[in-house]
């Protein structure tokens, strides 16, 4: 079990003596803190209200302190918690919060006010040991105006009330705009009356390989859609929370899902019959004619229904062109149009889109590709292919969302170890988060105005379940909100105290993120009689706390500072803490010669870094279904420095997968050394991947196996440490063949 001791964390509460803006354990941390003398006490405090607006601001403040443990606080007239209006107090979503030794008042003028201001005395009492919190006055105010997160739902389903449960979170950090991406080529998700078949065929696929069968070997139906009813509730309860929803409609690509339904919205003559089951940008696109825009109209006529907020996304995004190109009436629809190409098209597309949007009053929002083409002058940019597109819309009069890719995308791995969920490989690690400047150098001040916010987008096409989602989405989520919210110079020693104080208070309301980062690596190497441990916590918060006798790490237990040189025998344990706070799992590891002998694939560099992922396996080994480390262009592996003396054989465990990536004609450059037999063979070269081959493992033991298998062989004896390159020799791409572990060792 991951721990987090959460009671320790309230070491960071406010010292007697006062206190400075970084030693508050918030998160995100105001504009202006202004320390006071004195202590409040909130036990039997009770709350005041004056209207329905703090009515529920208040409601919010009393179960957010019951959920972490505090005292109940019990609505009164004569209550020393008080909300009050402050027309004075300018801002949609500015507050003030005063404390004194008598008294604890939030005013603002707007119920959005209220609300946050209920939000950053929760924190404040929730860091209290004793009961009491310090005399302080806040003046508060975020610096940008769209603060959100992105869920992609439509890749995977996630149930309504796993929603409901992220827009309570997302409240906490201050957060107030959910971006909801609901349809894509792998499925619609949204209820829509007229067209039926959007949930009937576009709501379900059968997943790849052996996740797509059952035992009895049928055809697995997987997916979901949300209700009109239960969207209704979600849209009901974030509004409460005071989070406006974005439903993100795909268009004109990512459009398989509909186009199954309904083919007659296709651009091609043989459109898909069901949602696709492949990752990356597929070609399907809606064609240009009269009747895909009554659809679309008719589509958005019930999606602006169900949302009320100004902003309908539209897409836009990897909308190859390949289809209309081949399509004889679009070709006509573009000359007819006296457009230039297809890109113009879309452009066109998205105009007729934005127009019939603005007569409802509503705002187009899209990803920076709908710049390719003429768009609506209101129309808002998302950008995502870095921060290019916000700099060109900025300065094209248009307001702007700062999403780039990689730096604010959450599916992204936030560190090295191997315990980290799928995704992508490039590393996007806290601190690299936290460093993101969303002020364009480029743009003037005046252009920067445009900049309306910060997004942090979570796309799931590699995290099934919703733990993976929460492990993936926080603590990034929240640090993404300290950075939209707070306009205070970057302090990284800062936000490494409040997110330990957030840990704590996620701890205790049984709130999943990713401790991951947080647990202790160790690396092992050989030297004589001893091992040479070196150890490394990835995130660099806190301290790592080490034992070699065997005993728990404590927070008293030594610091590592230096690499361990330990004998064989030897029991390391280490766990990382803050002051006495610890964070995450300790970690255990007997010091034998195996620790040398054996590697995780994931510990590995890869040959080339195309498409790095971590894949999880289709099927399931020992009940889990593991995540591996592949280029999927070159499937090759190196272990540097492999110890190979007196080792005669070696053991590999190895995945297949089926290749269900849509990567057009790049597929052609994936390439495999040809096998000497139809199962194909594990192959081990010395040195480099042009070096002799040592050893040859067939596949066939492997081939009937849905998960992990393990095979061995001999190899040849080798004096001395030599990096190995893995790879395998197979006649095609399926099944595609992965390494999770590779062992070293002795004859049987």
């Amino acid at each position: 079990m991951r721990t987090i001791f959460a009671a320790a964390a309230l070491s960071l509460i406010l010292p007697a003596a006062g206190h400075t803006q970084s030693s508050l354990p918030l998160l995100p941390m105001p504009a202006s803190v202004t320390p006071q003398n004195g202590f409040f006490t909130v036990a039997g405090a009770g709350i005041a209200v004056v209207d329905d607006g703090s009515l529920a601001a208040a409601g919010r403040l009393r179960s957010l302190v019951e959920r972490t443990g505090g005292p109940d606080l019990a609505l009164t007239r004569t209550g020393r918690i008080r909300f009050a209006r402050d027309p004075a107090i300018k801002g949609a979503e500015a507050y003030r919060l005063v404390v004194t030794p008598t008294s604890a008042t939030i005013s603002a003028s707007t119920d959005a006010g209220l609300f946050y201001g209920a939000e950053t005395l929760w924190q404040l009492i929730a860091a209290s040991k004793d009961g009491r919190i310090a005399a302080v006055t806040i003046d508060d105010t975020p610096a940008f105006a769209w603060r959100g997160v992105m869920l992609d739902s439509a890749r995977h389903f996630q149930p309504p009330a796993y929603i409901m449960a992220l827009i309570d979170r997302m409240a906490m950090a201050k957060l107030n705009t959910l971006h909801w991406h609901l349809t894509d080529d792998q499925a619609w998700r949204i209820e829509i009356d007229r067209y039926p078949k959007l949930t009937e065929v576009g709501a379900w696929r059968q997943p790849a390989g052996a996740a797509g069968v059952d035992a009895a070997g049928n055809p697995v139906r997987y997916g979901g859609f949300y209700t009109k009813a239960e969207i209704r509730d979600i849209v009901a309860y974030a509004t409460q929370h005071h989070i406006t929803i974005v439903p993100e409609i795909e268009m004109p690509g990512h459009a398989t899902a509909p186009i199954a339904a309904y083919p007659t919205l296709a651009s091609t003559s043989n459109p898909p019959t069901a949602p696709s089951h492949d990752w990356g940008i597929l070609p399907n696109l809606y064609n240009a004619d009269d009747a895909t825009f009554t659809f679309l109209k008719h589509v958005l006529d019930e999606v602006m229904a169900l949302f009320p907020g100004r902003y309908i996304h539209v897409g836009g995004d990897e909308a190859v062109k390949g289809q209309w190109k081949a399509n004889p009436a679009i070709q006509a629809k573009i000359t007819a149009l006296g457009l230039k190409d297809e890109n113009a098209l879309q452009g066109w597309f998205t105009a007729r889109i934005g127009a019939y949007l603005a007569k409802h009053d509503r705002k187009l929002i899209g990803w920076d590709e709908i710049l390719d083409g003429a768009v609506p002058a209101d129309a808002t940019v998302m950008s995502w292919r870095g921060i290019d597109g916000a700099i060109t819309a900025a300065r094209a009069g248009h307001d702007t969302v700062l999403s780039p890719a990689p730096t604010l995308y959450f599916n992204y791995r936030q560190s090295v170890s191997p315990d980290e969920p799928g995704g992508p490989g490039e590393l996007v690690d806290w601190r690299k988060l936290y460093a993101f400047d969303p002020a364009p150098a480029a743009l003037t001040p005046a252009e920067r105005k445009h900049i309306l916010g910060l997004q942090g987008n979570l796309w799931t096409e590699h995290l099934s379940t919703t733990a993976y989602a929460d492990r993936m989405m926080w603590p990034r989520a929240a640090i993404l909100a300290d950075m939209a919210w707070s306009s205070a110079p970057r302090d990284w020693d800062g936000l490494s105290d409040r997110l330990v104080a957030a840990f704590g208070r996620w701890q205790r309301m049984g709130l999943a993120y990713n401790v991951t980062p947080l647990v202790p690596l160790a690396r092992f190497a050989g030297r004589g009689d001893a091992i040479e441990v070196v150890l490394d916590q990835p995130a660099g918060i806190g301290t790592v706390r080490v034992t070699t006798d065997g005993s728990a790490p404590t927070a008293t237990s030594s610091a590592y500072t230096v690499p361990l040189k330990l004998a064989y025998g030897t029991i390391v344990r280490a766990q990382s803490f803050a002051g006495d706070v610890a964070l995450g799992d300790e970690m255990r590891w007997a010091v034998t010669p195996d620790v040398l002998r054996t590697r995780a694939a994931a510990e590995m560099d890869l040959c080339s870094n195309a498409i790095p992922l971590r894949l999880e396996d289709d099927g399931v080994t020992d009940g889990v279904r593991r995540i591996h480390w592949v280029d999927i262009m070159k499937p090759c592996w190196i272990w540097k420095d492999a110890p190979l003396d007196g080792a005669t054989r070696i053991t590999a465990e190895v995945g297949q997968m089926p290749f269900n990536f849509a990567i057009g004609d790049d597929i052609k450059h994936i390439t495999h050394e040809a096998p000497a037999t139809p199962a194909g063979e594990f192959k081990v070269r010395r040195d480099s991947c042009d070096g002799p081959v040592i050893a040859t493992v067939p596949l066939t033991a492997a081939l009937a196996s849905a998960g992990v298998t393990t095979v061995s062989g001999s190899i040849a004896p080798q004096p001395g440490t030599h990096d190995l390159c893995l790879t395998f020799a197979q006649t095609g791409i399926d099944p595609y063949w992965v390494l999770d572990r590779l062992t070293l060792g002795a004859p049987e």
